[in-house]
């Protein structure tokens, strides 16, 4: 789609997750054509930060095609240098309008943080360090009297939305510009539908509860 606003950007989203659902899906932008169009550069018109769990294929779940999407995933889409480098790479040199971070039902990082910090849990390896990003999610849940697997996914969202926020500068001042806005999205995996958690410098579509 052509260079847009965030508001545009979003609806454009949410959009394509109601073809998803309903089973009429477009398959936008995935044809030869597209793919010589692309060749000689990209306009994403939205960074998705997800969690890289292999049933939330952020193109698929969309309904978008080649060149659409700049894809970010890490497991419980926790936040490290590289994330924060790919993220702004791609509203400062590419101009994506919408940064997204999109969670799920059922997410192991969020299962395995809960179980460290109730039942002593160890990870090992590098798991251990994706356990101790989402860590502060779960003890921010936990302070708000918050039980239920859904409400601590929605605020393990809320966390990493405010998160990117407060260690990229570029993005922060994007976002208070109005050039930018950053939303968090959770994704029911039975149901196939994002519905939002968050936003920041756009309002949420008119009937869309958040």
């Amino acid at each position: 789609m052509p260079r847009t606003s965030p508001a545009l950007a979003l609806d454009a989203l949410l959009d394509g997750n109601r073809r998803f659902v309903s089973g009429t899906p477009e398959h936008p932008n995935q044809d030869a054509a597209r793919r010589t169009e692309l060749a000689p550069g990209q306009d994403p018109f939205a960074v998705i930060l997800g969690c890289s769990d292999s049933r939330l294929a952020a193109e698929i779940i969309f309904d978008r095609g080649l060149g659409d999407l700049f894809v970010v995933r890490t497991a419980g889409h926790v936040i490290g240098p590289e994330v924060l480098g790919s993220v702004e790479y791609a509203t400062s040199v590419l101009g994506a309008r919408l940064v997204v971070v999109l969670g799920h039902d059922s997410c192991g990082a969020v299962a395995a943080a809960r179980a460290a910090v109730e039942e002593g849990f160890s990870a090992g390896g590098f798991v251990r360090d994706v356990v101790e990003r989402v860590t502060p999610s779960i003890l921010a849940a936990r302070t708000a009297g918050l039980t239920a697997d859904s409400d601590i996914i929605d605020e393990h969202i809320r966390h990493t939305v405010d998160l990117l926020l407060d260690r990229s500068r570029l993005l922060s001042d994007q976002v208070a510009a109005g050039e930018t806005a950053v939303v968090g999205l959770g994704y029911q995996l039975a149901e196939g539908s994002a519905r939002l958690v968050t936003t920041r410098g756009v309002a949420a579509p008119e009937g869309t509860p958040v």
